[in-house]
């Protein structure tokens, strides 16, 4: 860990301390402990409630990861057949704007009633969340390649796949990587969505009964994980990230 890293971490480590030190002072006033649980209740809901929620964290999890892949994959598909298709980009572009202007709330009880209670709505809700970061950050770094790279690949008989692989790709590299650190970032929210309208497992599942037992600790402790898990999976993204574009350093 170099000092970068470490002073990374420890800025991290600090704010959360800070943070569960207003919560635990919150928990000191009036607040019934219904609406607003100490931190040591959450821990102690934690460890009681650890297998049941381990399993639903592993569904959460999965679909989350699942909603990751293909969502990056459509998403970098169709960013690379706009570029090399006006036609397809006069097209797909409206509808991929579209298809955030409608609010995912919405289309969560139509993607149960087509996809039904299983996982598959809920990979849908990600993918969803997903398609549009990955596909307007790879389609604006792929169109944003330096004309001079792309003369000097022709002027040296480059084919146009060549140039797609050696040129217009590894420059739009860093581009999709902040597409793809956003889609770490807001892919659990697709997967919590599709779990909150309907669903018998995840982690959205364990908040809604929960909450509708007044459980409020075990709401807490479900979405402590959740937290945790977005971090991390943001975490493990970037690093593999900075990782694979070493020709792209990031400044400190």
């Amino acid at each position: 860990m170099n000092r970068h890293q470490f002073t990374a971490l420890r800025r991290g480590l600090t704010l959360s301390a800070g943070l569960i030190a207003l919560w635990w002072l919150a928990t000191l006033t009036s607040i019934p402990a219904f609406l607003l649980p100490s931190p040591a209740a959450v821990a102690v809901a934690l460890w009681q409630n650890a297998s049941y929620l381990g399993y639903h964290s592993l569904m959460t999890l999965s679909e989350i990861l699942s909603g990751m892949a293909l969502g990056v994959l459509l998403g970098a598909l169709l960013a690379l057949g706009m570029t090399f298709s006006p036609w397809l980009q006069r097209w797909m572009m409206p509808l991929v704007i579209t298809s955030q202007a409608i609010p995912v709330f919405a289309l969560a009880p139509l993607l149960v009633l087509w996809f039904g209670f299983g996982m598959s709505a809920k990979v849908a809700m990600a993918v969803l969340v997903i398609f549009f970061p990955v596909t307007s950050a790879f389609f604006d770094g792929l169109r944003r390649v330096s004309p001079g790279y792309l003369d000097l690949a022709r002027t040296l008989g480059a084919s146009r796949r060549a140039q797609l692989r050696h040129v217009r790709l590894m420059a739009a590299l860093p581009a999709l990587a902040s597409g793809l650190r956003m889609a770490a970032a807001v892919a659990p929210i697709g997967a919590i969505i599709g779990e909150w309208v309907g669903s018998a497992e995840g982690l959205g599942y364990v908040m809604l009964n929960a909450n509708a037992r007044m459980q409020s600790d075990l709401c807490f402790a479900a979405l402590f994980i959740l937290v945790l898990m977005t971090l991390l999976l943001w975490l493990i993204v970037n690093a593999l990230l900075r990782r694979l574009i070493v020709w792209a350093p990031e400044s400190p």
